[in-house]
């Protein structure tokens, strides 16, 4: 390696075969140096060589998975937390938290299911939810339930929004429901396995009876919201599912199907209490909700609610 080379978090994670999330474990306890360009967190080689070194020099401890706690970084009364999620309301709350409070927020851009599960491995401070369950019609919570076993929670609403259908301007398909999505002349644009959207998408398939062998690019994958309304905008997808704000943004249609609730879930530890309410405080004040409000296509009227809390 070069010593003016450097790499994003994602090539780190695999260059050392290890998930993202590790990685962020890494940076958050202070042990692998990052620098930031623009909103971009990047490793310079020489530090990423000192890293593997150091592991190197101490054969006989094999590598455990990262165990959940703060960390002190260098800065003396700074701690490092993860927040992970794609929503750009989430970079809003990450400015708001280190404004108030002694934490720094470091983001993953991860799907809602992968990063709970993350949470429950010890490699996320705050994971934003939106995991819609076709048989209760409700959001977050049941996936909570069967995945954060053992664990003491408290889930709070961030925002809630319009999920639905990403369509070429005019609609030239017609396509206004889920069921619409099975004929043989739509081509669809998919999301990522274990993000929010793929989940609502394969429920409503689920409780409408379309298997996805009948659905054309079900196999074709993005990994946001803004990937997928992009490939709508060039024409290379009839329609994908997606949240109402990016359609804005690249000036495609948009089929508002479900309301869907945005929720964050941290863990109740001893560590995480100032956290917790440093959390609360700003999704209670006025401040916050008014910036998230003033973006349009937020609903603001549940945010700070505790929508369920483990004793």
């Amino acid at each position: 390696m070069t010593n003016d080379l450097s790499y994003t978090i994602e090539e780190v994670s695999q260059l050392l075969k290890v998930s993202k999330l590790t990685i962020y474990d890494l940076v958050k306890k202070g042990e692998l140096p990052v620098f930031r360009v623009g909103r971009q967190m990047r490793v310079d080689a020489n530090d990423l060589d000192i890293y593997i070194n150091k592991q190197k020099t101490n054969q006989n401890q094999k590598f455990q998975a990262p165990i959940f706690h703060h960390s002190r970084n260098e800065t003396k009364e700074t701690y490092n937390i993860v927040i992970s999620g794609q929503d750009m309301v989430l970079d809003i709350l990450g400015k708001h938290i280190e404004k108030n409070s002694p934490f720094k927020a470091l983001r993953s851009y991860t799907g809602s299911l992968n990063s709970l599960i993350s949470m429950y491995n010890g490699e996320c401070d705050i994971v934003s939810l939106h995991m819609f369950d076709g048989d209760t019609k409700e959001y977050n919570l049941p996936y909570i339930k069967k995945i954060l076993v053992g664990y003491p929670y408290i889930l709070l609403n961030l925002v809630c929004r319009k999920a639905g259908l990403y369509v070429q301007k005019g609609n030239p398909l017609n396509i206004t429901s889920w069921s619409d999505l099975h004929q043989g002349n739509i081509q669809i644009v998919n999301r990522e396995k274990g993000s929010g959207a793929r989940i609502l998408l394969d429920e409503q398939l689920r409780i409408n009876n379309i298997s996805p062998r009948n659905i054309n690019g079900y196999q074709h994958e993005e990994t946001n919201h803004l990937s997928v309304a992009s490939a709508i905008a060039a024409g290379t997808a009839d329609v994908g599912i997606g949240i109402e704000k990016v359609s804005k943004i690249v000036d495609i249609d948009f089929i508002p199907l479900i309301t869907e609730r945005y929720d964050l879930v941290m863990l109740k530890t001893p560590e995480n209490e100032r956290l917790i309410h440093s959390v609360k405080e700003v999704l209670s004040s006025r401040q916050f909700q008014t910036e998230v409000a003033s973006l349009g296509d937020y609903d603001t009227s549940l945010t700070g609610t505790i929508m369920y809390e483990t004793y």
